[in-house]
């Protein structure tokens, strides 16, 4: 267990955690320190790490997210690194797994925490899940040592390359389907640090990423190969992340989507194979449906979430040799798949 003051720094990037009503419904507004401070007692703020406040100028609300924002808040942690003992990234909770997502693939080998959390009811509301999340994060950053990027959220701890939001509205609105939890919060603060991965330093320096690079094609009855090629043919697209049913299995009766597949891996198109079930993952060629996408060249992507499989295309298009591609996608960088 690390020593009780830890120097935490806190990220506020938007998100409805820091959100206000208006006539058009939350929107992001500055000021955020200014009301956790006024939220903080002092008996409760000595019992938290000390902390600084780095809110950015620009506020994201998190549906529009877009890849530059990635490499903008690593830089962030980046010039930060040496200053301080870990860090809380405050996020909006749309795409708060994207983003938990390809931190840890940007971060990988920490030796300090990385935790990012949000909420789903505004701090300045006076019934919230904000300030709990937040003290929660701030509590695990600044207590232990977790050399990981994780996602925090209700009082759970969870890989953030293994998260996902599952509701939309309740307070427990994420999980980590396919990963056990790393931490939880009860009536004391739990770490089954058996689970976590091995400290190690960190390479800070970040790619800049296309955002047209990496598409996302789901499978569905009727799909048309007109809708896959519309898609797919584009030079703009190396990387694409192909949602099948089940264990993996597409319409492989729809000749004509299966050309179409085929074709964009031919063109140097990288397809990585997940699967639309929120539990387990794929296992491409247990059904006859499923080889097909062996036979051309489709990447299994395990148990990979949608998001750690979208965010994993863009790091290593960005970061590799698109022939070693492939090969790295079933390889796990960071904990992201079984």
């Amino acid at each position: 267990m690390m020593p009780l003051k830890r120097h935490i720094l806190i990220i506020y990037a938007g998100g409805t955690i820091g959100m206000q009503a208006s006539a058009q419904g939350y929107v992001p507004v500055a000021g955020f320190e200014k009301k956790v401070r006024e939220q903080l007692g002092s008996d409760q703020a000595d019992q938290l790490p000390t902390f600084d406040l780095l809110e950015l100028d620009h506020l994201i609300d998190s549906s529009n997210l877009q890849p530059h924002h990635w490499c903008e808040l690593a830089g962030i942690i980046g010039a930060h690194w040496q200053q301080y003992d870990g860090f809380v990234l405050l996020h909006g909770t749309d795409t708060m797994a994207y983003t938990a997502s390809m931190l840890s693939y940007l971060f990988q080998r920490l030796n300090k925490p990385v935790i990012v959390t949000g909420s789903q009811i505004p701090l300045a509301e006076l019934r919230n899940d904000a300030l709990d999340n937040l003290l929660t994060s701030l509590m695990f950053a600044g207590r232990y040592d977790i050399p990981e990027v994780c996602l925090c959220f209700n009082g759970y701890l969870l890989r953030g390359n293994r998260s996902r939001k599952l509701k939309s509205s309740a307070l427990d609105a994420f999980a980590s389907p396919n990963c056990e939890l790393l931490g939880q919060a009860g009536i004391h603060l739990k770490l089954f640090s058996e689970r976590l991965l091995p400290a190690g330093e960190p390479t800070l320096s970040f790619p800049v990423f296309d955002p047209n690079a990496v598409v996302v094609l789901p499978v569905y009855p009727g799909i048309s190969a007109r809708v896959a090629d519309a898609i797919l043919n584009d030079n703009a697209v190396k990387g694409c992340v192909l949602q099948t049913y089940g264990a993996g299995n597409p319409p492989d009766a729809n000749s004509e989507l299966m050309m179409v597949l085929e074709a964009a891996i031919k063109r140097g198109v990288s397809i990585v194979n997940v699967t639309q079930c929120l539990q387990g993952g794929v296992s491409q060629g247990a059904y006859a449906t499923g080889a097909t996408l062996n036979r051309i060249g489709v990447i299994p992507g395990s148990d990979l979430t949608l998001e750690a499989a979208f965010t994993k295309l863009h790091y290593l298009i960005a970061t590799q040799p698109q022939e070693q591609v492939g090969a790295l996608m079933i390889k796990p960088l960071c904990g992201e798949m079984s």
